[in-house]
């Protein structure tokens, strides 16, 4: 039997690095709540860079601020979450935010496929979010707030290239997986149909990137993390799809070539981007088919109950 530690009176396996979490199943109330409490985090964050620009140099802050700041972000909700899972251990059943169902499939099988469908992902949404981008910025007020956007986007992710990378290829997996698949998704999967839950939850990822260019990507890329989480109820899986998708975008932006480039039907020849383009969807399908044929222990999904020993 592997080492327990002592929960009010419940035993839980501390190998659950989620087990804090467990027993707070959100419905569409509570994912309002968590967004809530995930702009208190905001809020705490600037406040905290306020108050770092006025004790340290500002070419410093502004650097290796969001180091800080972002991780911030989620501790409002995080602490909320365990304080309602603390109180719900009591009496309601509890759910694991990751769980590890491979069906036919070798780990490393599943591993390999993930990836693949990371890339796949990425290719298949490159056009979505070329068209998005011609609609949103068609007139000059859009155009403007979008450079805007843009350019507070890299003063955010302005440091050295590993800290960029820090923030977006491995924060931002753990920490936004953690809230939108591990807690939204998670909970909504126990109170409506898997569809729905899964659209919803892209919605809620799409509605915190907070600008409409990264919104679209954002919910595509979440509709197929959702559908993984479904399948496999693993929060690594979804954690190794952002960190593939976000830790691409940071290795090519070092490339010089490419650092102003934001989709590949701008840089490749028009025969060149159809085939590239097809052989994603067609690999997209591929792997999404490959999750298709991990069976369903439940309606809600692969998500296991909280396993306890009680005394």
């Amino acid at each position: 039997m592997p080492p327990v530690f002592l929960k009010k009176g419940r035993k839980v396996s501390n190998y659950d690095l989620y087990a804090n979490h467990a027993w707070y199943v959100p419905g569409v109330k509570g994912m309002f709540v968590l967004l809530g409490w995930f702009l208190v985090g905001n809020l705490l964050g600037s406040l905290v860079e306020v108050i770092a620009m006025a004790f340290l140099p500002a070419e410093l802050v502004q650097k290796y601020a969001m180091l800080v700041v972002y991780p911030l972000s989620f501790l409002p909700p995080m602490v909320y979450a365990a304080q309602k899972s603390q109180r719900n251990s009591l009496f309601e059943t509890g759910y694991k935010l990751s769980s590890s169902h491979w069906g036919p499939f070798k780990a490393w099988q599943v591993v390999l496929i993930t990836i693949g469908l990371s890339f796949a992902t990425m290719i298949s949404a490159d056009l979505p979010n070329y068209w998005n981008y011609k609609l949103t910025t068609a007139t000059p007020a859009m155009k403007s707030f979008y450079d805007t956007i843009v350019e507070l986007l890299k003063q955010m992710t302005g440091g050295p290239w590993w800290s960029s990378f820090l923030l977006t290829a491995i924060f931002a997996p753990i920490f936004e997986e953690w809230l939108c698949r591990g807690m939204v998704l998670r909970g909504l999967l126990t109170k409506m149909k898997p569809a729905w839950a899964i659209v919803v939850s892209a919605l809620f990822f799409a509605l915190i990137h907070m600008n409409p260019w990264q919104a679209l990507n954002a919910f595509i890329i979440g509709l197929v993390m959702g559908y993984v989480y479904y399948k496999t109820g693993s929060l690594w899986l979804t954690m190794l799809i952002h960190f593939v998708n976000n830790g691409t975008a940071v290795v090519l932006s070092q490339i010089p070539s490419l650092q102003d480039v934001d989709f590949w039907i701008d840089i490749m020849p028009q025969t060149t981007y159809a085939v590239v383009y097809v052989l994603g969807v067609v690999l997209l399908v591929a792997c999404l088919m490959a999750f298709r044929r991990i069976p369903l222990e439940q309606e809600r999904g692969n998500i296991d109950t909280v396993t306890l020993n009680v005394d």
